[in-house]
């Protein structure tokens, strides 16, 4: 059975940084996309970073490029984002999901399974 947990979210002051995982069960990340989405107050949820471990590629969203890192540890079938130089836009709740079997992307229609999601929020 397919699982995500997502842990590591919290309160932190602009600029600061949070490293959010995704632990998976019931699968290994080689050949899966891992995606991570976040939805904000009053917005339409919205691709962040996407990596799949075999072959390793990563993907980002313009909005975190050169801020946000993702990355895979297949022995503990666990995906980081480590978020830096946080700004109050990035408050939202985040989501990890797969999309088994396939490339990487930020295509949310597409991924089959996802965690429950959680609270990041950025504000002084």
């Amino acid at each position: 059975q397919v699982q995500l947990v997502e842990s590591g979210g919290g309160l932190v002051q602009p600029g600061g940084s949070l490293t959010l995982s995704c632990t998976a069960s019931g699968f290994t990340l080689d050949y899966y996309a891992i995606g991570w989405f976040r939805q904000a107050p009053g917005k339409e949820r919205e691709g962040v970073s996407c990596i799949r471990t075999n072959p390793n590629s990563t993907v980002y969203a313009d909005s975190v490029k050169g801020r946000f890192t993702i990355t895979g540890d297949n022995a503990k079938t666990t995906v980081y984002l480590q978020m830096n130089n946080l700004k109050p836009e990035d408050t939202a709740v985040y989501y990890c999901a797969t999309d088994p079997w396939s490339y990487c992307h930020l295509l949310e229609d597409e991924y089959d399974y996802w965690g429950e999601g959680i609270q990041v929020t950025v504000s002084s």
